[in-house]
């Protein structure tokens, strides 16, 4: 049993504020990652300025939103990227404006916070700008307008990424949206190569002081199976296909030699673009949701520790980090750990990431039962 402290009473946290409550998670996850004092509190500054005046709600009123980010509709969501001998990379992902008011009021809410940060930090958004027509239409539908990543680094200029809703001008339009974006940047045959999907979920593109900056485009996989997991990736040289098997298997709980399909939330996988000649993606991620494969938050970092450990990571800052954001005991819910993921990127060492929940308004109670038979090795 991991013996983290008990979650804070409901009197404190009703004096809180959903800005004091994520600024105060996102200042601890940067001690555990050893940014400077100073870059973290603009960071966390810069955070409560991009929720807007949701940022000064009480937690006590509960969240007052759809936000689509998390599941209990927090408008913020934290990740940590590892890989052999370097620090963890911390990550935020906030929705501007903290999903209140209409996708169409999100999506302006979205755009000004982009721009102005761009003044800030002193980066383009013409390739944004480019695409502005076919994300944000006067009439947008779907669960999101606009999501703001930062990858937090010292000094206190994050990489910047937007991640963008296909389905904007309607579902049965996502793919076409994709195609058209994609097409517009310059990525020709890029739609084409991407696998098999139920459905387009989000369009991101890097903004910024990124060594080479990359259009993403990420896919839902109903009910899949660990060997057509392994079968996802369309990067030239990428991972073997045993590889990803082997991730999915571990990151989900099944056992060797058994192939239950994921059937309760999708799979999600991502291709990422840099260059145009070829149309062949340099980057794959594979997204397990763990959170609806495991008892409780306990199973979810046993397997992010077995994974962290079969590609020679530390896994100490990992349990730090969770202390960092609740102080419940992790057999207490299910959800803490939201996805566990791999990323291949040609050039660099594959990466073990895990997105971990905010929790600010609801945590989600443990499961009865193992979804599924885990045997984790």
């Amino acid at each position: 049993m991991i013996g983290l402290r008990h979650r804070p009473s409901a009197r404190t946290l009703t004096a809180q504020t959903l800005g004091s409550h994520t600024a105060g998670q996102l200042l601890r996850l940067c001690e555990v990652v050893g940014l400077g004092e100073a870059a973290a509190a603009g960071y966390a500054q810069t955070l409560t300025a991009a929720l807007g005046p949701t940022a000064m709600r009480p937690l006590g009123l509960g969240s007052g939103s759809s936000s689509f980010l998390s599941d209990d509709h927090t408008p913020v969501e934290f990740s940590l990227s590892f890989a052999p001998g370097e620090a963890p990379t911390l990550r935020v992902l906030l929705e501007p404006g903290g999903g209140h008011g209409g996708l169409a009021q999100s999506g302006r809410a979205g755009l000004a916070v982009v721009r102005e940060l761009a003044q800030r930090w002193n980066f383009s958004t013409d390739r944004l700008d480019e695409l502005q027509d076919l994300f944000f239409p006067l009439s947008p539908q779907g669960p999101l307008a606009l999501w703001l990543a930062l990858e937090l680094r010292p000094g206190g200029a994050p990489r910047v990424k937007v991640y963008l809703n296909p389905s904007a001008s309607g579902a049965a339009r996502a793919a076409d949206t994709v195609r058209e974006a994609l097409r517009r940047l310059g990525h020709h045959q890029a739609f084409a190569t991407l696998p098999q999907s139920d459905r387009v979920l989000f369009f991101a593109l890097d903004l910024g002081d990124w060594d080479v900056p990359r259009v993403k485009v990420y896919t839902a996989h109903h009910d899949l199976s660990a060997a057509a997991a392994g079968s996802l990736s369309r990067m030239e040289d990428g991972p073997d296909p045993a590889e990803t098997e082997a991730f999915f298997r571990a990151a989900s709980g099944l056992a060797d030699g058994q192939d239950t399909l994921l059937d309760r939330r999708p799979v999600q996988a991502c291709h990422a673009f840099t260059e145009t000649a070829t149309g062949l993606p340099g980057g794959f991620t594979l997204y397990v949701p763990v959170r609806d494969y495991v008892r409780h938050d306990g199973d979810a970092l046993g397997r992010a520790l077995v994974l962290l450990d079969r590609y020679g990571i530390d896994s100490a800052q990992l349990v730090d980090a969770l202390a960092a954001v609740t102080s419940r005991r992790l057999e207490d819910g299910a959800g803490l750990i939201a996805y566990l993921a791999l990323a291949h990127q040609q050039g660099r060492p594959p990466r073990v990431m895990v997105y971990i929940s905010s929790e600010a308004y609801e945590v989600r109670p443990p499961a009865v039962s193992a979804p599924l038979i885990a045997a984790v090795r």
